[in-house]
């Protein structure tokens, strides 16, 4: 049976591999304005590794709640 949790790990997993993809780009473009994006782009890795620094196994309510935070913000900084 499919779990709420094994769906936000695979919506926060094709999240992820977005956030990786744009990074990646952003580093081979290398221009100067860039580089804010880059940084902004790995706080967010960065931030999501926190998040589940733990693991996958025993997702709290907290935890996915924190998940849900993580996927909605980046709605709010995608044009940036």
């Amino acid at each position: 049976m499919f779990t709420h949790t094994q769906e936000l790990r695979d919506r926060v997993s094709a999240k992820q591999k977005e956030l990786e993809s744009r990074l990646a780009k952003a580093r081979a473009a290398g221009r100067m304005h860039g580089r804010e994006s880059i940084e902004q782009l790995q706080r967010r890795l960065n931030h999501l590794s926190e998040i589940v620094a733990d693991g996958w196994n025993q997702i709290s309510e907290t935890t996915a709640a924190k998940l849900n935070a993580w996927l909605g913000a980046d709605e709010d900084t995608e044009d940036a």
